[in-house]
C-alpha cells in the first residue's frame, strides 16, 4: 500500500523500506534438484469433501456459510467404510461479461459500459448526528474528527444486516461497512498542511489541533449501509456507527499479553494499549468480527539511535533495525510540547526517557504495541478491540482466513509489506465449531490467542513447506546469532526474526492474500521491487524477474521486477494445516509491449497492469477474482486499475526457463509460470482517478453491489500548491476547485445483475 511520509512529493514510501539483512539462500540454492513440472500435476487439491469458507476482505456478505466436517478417508487395511456422500455440484464457471475499459489518466472512475459507480463515503464524512458536513478545507473543529470518516480508505468488509439487527451473510440491502484508514495526506487535512518548526532531529509539530485531526483519522470506521429508491446510502445517526483510532482503548491478548516486552507507562501490567494505525489490508472471522492489520506502524514512533542505543541492550537494538524503528517519526506526533499527562504525544517516542527507571515509567516499549492483527466486534460498539498475538508482530498486509472445515482448524494466511519480506500462516489450535457463530471477541479468544505459527519457504522444484515459528525449533533459541530467543513472547514479539532463523524465503513485498473458494488454493500479491532490494543474481524461481521497465519520456526507468507478480499455492491434500504446498506464479503484471521474458502472462491492452495489490475471491461469484493495483511504474500510461480474473489452478501452465538481464549481466532463470488467461480469464473493469491507489472491496450479499476504496487521488500534490488549487494533483470526488478525498464507491449493474457477469 502507498503510504507516503509527511506531505511533499519528494516523501518516501515505507513499503519500499526494506530492513532484512539476512543471508536466507535463493530458492535455487535451497534445492538442487532439476525442475520437475510432475510435482505441479501430481499435486492433488483432493477438496472435494472439505467446506470452503472464503473469506478475505469481506467474502460477500461478510459471513459465510458452516457446512460439516469433511467424511474421514477410508483406514487401511481395515475394511472400507460406507461410501462418503457425493460432493455438491461444483457451481457453474462464470463468464466476465463486461467489455474491458480502457487505459486512462483522466481525473475520474471509468467502469464499463452498462455500470454506475457511485460516491458513497467520503473522508470527513459525519457519521453521527448533529456533526455538520465536511468544509474540506482544513477548517473542521478536530474534536469532531472521531464522528467522521477517516482518511485513506482501504481494506473492508461488508457484514449483512436482517431485520433483528444480527448478522445475516445473505443480506442484500442492508450491512455494515466496515473499512480501514491506513494514512492520511497531511496537506489537504489542515489549512496550509502541517504547521513544523525546525529541521533535523529538532524538527517539531506546532499546532496540537492539526495532531488531534490526525489520531482520529487513522484506524477503522465502522458505519451502517443501505440500499433504498435513490441507490446505496450510509445512515449518519446510526447506532452502530464507530470509529476505532489512535486513542482507541486496546487489550492484548495471546503469548505476548502481561509480558515485559508490552509495559508501559499507560499499562505498567502490559495488559492494554492505545489505538491502533496504518491499517492495511484486512480480514474476518467465521464468527462474524472484524480484523484490521498494523502495517506500517514502525515510522510512526521517535527513536534516535545516537541517543537512545547506548540506553539499549544489543538484543533491543537488534529487533529495532530489523523492524525499521528509527527516526524523527513520519508525522512528528513524539514532538508537541507540552505533552498531556496522559503521554497523548510522549507515547510516540520509543525511546528511555531521562530518569524513567523501568518501562513502566516511559514509553521505551511503546512500538512493541504495535505491528498486530486486531479484532473489532461490529455488532457491539462498545466492546474493546483485541491485538491478536498469537499470530505474530511484523508488517501485516492482511489476514485471510483460509478454508473452513467444521471439527477442523482454522487458518489464516498473511503478508508482511517490505521488500524481501515473508509469507506467513497462523493454525489455530481449537477446532472450529459452528455453535461459535456470533460469539464475538469471546470466540476469538478460544480461536486466535493459542495456535502455531508458520513461515513459508519456496523450494525451486515447485513444492514448499511451512516452518513453524516456535521457541526451540527451526534455529530458534537463545544460540541464534543475530538474536538471542529468550521465550514464547519474544517469537512471536520478534517474528521477522525467528522468520530469519527459521530459513524463509524472501519475496517481493508481500501483500494482500486471497482463497479461492473453487480450489481452497491461495493466491498472494507480490507489488514489485526494485534492483537494489533484488539485484539480477537474486532472482530465484517465485521472483524469477530482473528488467528493465522504461518509465516514459519524462520518467526514469526502474529496474528489478517493478510491475509485481502473483504467487498461488496449494496446501497438501486440501488441508490448510498442511506443512507443505505446490506453487506456481499465477500472474505477471508487465506492459502489454513489454518483450516476452517481461510480459510472461502474455497480456495484451485490455488486461496489462502494474503493480499488483488488492485481491479479493467473490463469494456471489465463485471464482470470480478481483485484482487492485498501487502502482508507480505504469502510471505514465494509466491511473491504478481494477481488473476481474477467472483464474485456473495451480499447475495449469508450465516450467519455463526465462532471461533476465541488467544490460551487463545476462542469466537465466527456470520457474513455474500459470496458464496465460487471455480477455476471456483477465479483464480491466475500473480505472481510478489520478494519483490514487485502488484498494478495498467487498460485495453486498447478493453480489449486485461492489463497494471499492479510492485512496489517496492527488497525493502527489507538492505542499507549494496548497493556495493554488489548479495545481491540486486531483479534485476527485468533488470536482471543481475542492481538495481531493479518499472515498468509498458503490458499484451496480444497470440491469440489476450480478456485478461482473
Amino acid at each position: 500500500m502507498t503510504a507516503k511520509t509527511r506531505q511533499d512529493a519528494a516523501a518516501v514510501d515505507p513499503d519500499d523500506i526494506g530492513h532484512n539483512t539476512t543471508d536466507n539462500p535463493a530458492f535455487n540454492d535451497i534445492v538442487a534438484s532439476r525442475l520437475n513440472r510432475r510435482h505441479l500435476l501430481g499435486f492433488g487439491v483432493g477438496s472435494a469433501g472439505m467446506a470452503l469458507l472464503q473469506a478475505c476482505g469481506g467474502g460477500g456478505g461478510g459471513g459465510f456459510p458452516v457446512l460439516p466436517p469433511a467424511p474421514p478417508p477410508a483406514p487401511a487395511p481395515a475394511p472400507a467404510p460406507a461410501p462418503a456422500p457425493a460432493p455438491a455440484p461444483a457451481p457453474a464457471s462464470p463468464k466476465l461479461g463486461f467489455g474491458a475499459v480502457s487505459k486512462s489518466l483522466a481525473d475520474a472512475v471509468t467502469v464499463p459500459a452498462g455500470y454506475t459507480a457511485t460516491v458513497l463515503y467520503r473522508l470527513g464524512d459525519p457519521i453521527a448526528a448533529g456533526v455538520p458536513a465536511y468544509a474540506n478545507d482544513g477548517t473542521d473543529a478536530p474534536a469532531t474528527y472521531d464522528r467522521r470518516a477517516g482518511d485513506h480508505h482501504d481494506g473492508m468488509t461488508f457484514f449483512g444486516i436482517d431485520a433483528s439487527n444480527k448478522w445475516d451473510p445473505a443480506a442484500a440491502a442492508r450491512g455494515l461497512l466496515v473499512m480501514n484508514h491506513e494514512a492520511i495526506t497531511p496537506l489537504f487535512l489542515h489549512p496550509t498542511g502541517q504547521t513544523t518548526s525546525g529541521t533535523g532531529n529538532a524538527q517539531a509539530r506546532t499546532v496540537p489541533d492539526e495532531v488531534l485531526r490526525e489520531f482520529y483519522l487513522h484506524g477503522v470506521s465502522v458505519v451502517e449501509v443501505s440500499k433504498g429508491a435513490g441507490g446505496w446510502r450510509y445512515k449518519q445517526d446510526s447506532t452502530f456507527n464507530r470509529r476505532v483510532h489512535t486513542l482507541t482503548e486496546m487489550a492484548f491478548a495471546g503469548p505476548a499479553a502481561g509480558t515485559d516486552y508490552l509495559k508501559t507507562k499507560f499499562s505498567p501490567d502490559g495488559s492494554k494499549t492505545r489505538g491502533t494505525l496504518n491499517n492495511c489490508a484486512n480480514g474476518t472471522t467465521p464468527w462474524g468480527t472484524y480484523l484490521t492489520c498494523e502495517e506500517n506502524w514502525a515510522g510512526y514512533f521517535r527513536r534516535i539511535a545516537a541517543t537512545d542505543n547506548p540506553q539499549r541492550s544489543a538484543r533491543e537494538i537488534a529487533s529495532f533495525a530489523r523492524y525499521g524503528v528509527a527516526g524523527t517519526g513520519r508525522e512528528l506526533w513524539a514532538t508537541v510540547t507540552p505533552d498531556t499527562a496522559d503521554g497523548l504525544y510522549g507515547r510516540w517516542n520509543t525511546e528511555v526517557i531521562t530518569g524513567a527507571a523501568t518501562s513502566a515509567d516511559d514509553y521505551r516499549n511503546g512500538a512493541n504495541t504495535y505491528g498486530w492483527v486486531v479484532e473489532i466486534d461490529p455488532f457491539t460498539p462498545g466492546s474493546t478491540p483485541k491485538k491478536r498475538t498469537a499470530l505474530g508482530r511484523f508488517g501485516h498486509e492482511g489476514a485471510c482466513l483460509g478454508p473452513v472445515v467444521a471439527g477442523k482448524p482454522l487458518v489464516w494466511y498473511m503478508g508482511d509489506d517490505a521488500r524481501n519480506e515473508y509469507i506467513y500462516k497462523f493454525v489455530s489450535t481449537k477446532n472450529w465449531d459452528p455453535a461459535d457463530i456470533g460469539g464475538g471477541i469471546a470466540a476469538g479468544d478460544k480461536y486466535m490467542d493459542d495456535g502455531r505459527l508458520y513461515v513459508a519457504r519456496f523450494n525451486a522444484d515447485g513444492t514448499g513447506v511451512w516452518l513453524e515459528l516456535k521457541l526451540g525449533v527451526n534455529n530458534i533459541g537463545a544460540s541464534y546469532a543475530p538474536y538471542a530467543f529468550a521465550d514464547a513472547a519474544d517469537v512471536v514479539i520478534n517474528a521477522r526474526l525467528a522468520a530469519d532463523a527459521a530459513g524463509a524465503t524472501r519475496m517481493d513485498r508481500p501483500e494482500w492474500t486471497a482463497v479461492n473458494p473453487k480450489t481452497g488454493e491461495v493466491y498472494v500479491t507480490l507489488t514489485n521491487t526494485n534492483g537494489s532490494a533484488r539485484p539480477i543474481a537474486a532472482a530465484d524461481a517465485a521472483n524469477p524477474r530482473y528488467y528493465n521497465d522504461p518509465k516514459g519520456p519524462s520518467g526514469t526507468a526502474q529496474t528489478g521486477n517493478p510491475n509485481g507478480h502473483i504467487v498461488r499455492f496449494a496446501d497438501a491434500g486440501g488441508d490448510p494445516a498442511a506443512l507443505s504446498f505446490n506453487w506456481d506464479v499465477y500472474l505477471f503484471g508487465a506492459r502489454a509491449t513489454a518483450s516476452a521474458d517481461i510480459n510472461l502472462s502474455g497480456l495484451v491492452a485490455d488486461n496489462d497492469f502494474s503493480s499488483p495489490d488488492g485481491l479479493w475471491f467473490s463469494r456471489a461469484t465463485a471464482g470470480l477474482l478481483w485484482l487492485e493495483t498501487d502502482d508507480g511504474a505504469y502510471t505514465d500510461v494509466t491511473n491504478c486499475m481494477l481488473l476481474a480474473a477467472l483464474p485456473g489452478k495451480v499447475g495449469d501452465g508450465a516450467a519455463r526457463t526465462i532471461t533476465n538481464t541488467n544490460g551487463s549481466t545476462t542469466r537465466e532463470q527456470a520457474t513455474f509460470v500459470g496458464k496465460a488467461p487471455g480477455t476471456e480469464g483477465l479483464r480491466r473493469f475500473l480505472v481510478g482517478p489520478k494519483e490514487c491507489e485502488i484498494t478495498g472491496i467487498a460485495e453486498s450479499g447478493d453480489g449486485r453491489a461492489l463497494f471499492v476504496n479510492i485512496q489517496h487521488p492527488g497525493e502527489d500534490t507538492p505542499a507549494a500548491s496548497i493556495g493554488t488549487p489548479a495545481q491540486f494533483g486531483s479534485h476527485w470526488p468533488d470536482g471543481g476547485n475542492a481538495r481531493p478525498r479518499s472515498a468509498t464507491i458503490v458499484i451496480t449493474k444497470d440491469d440489476g445483475g450480478i456485478v461482473g457477469l
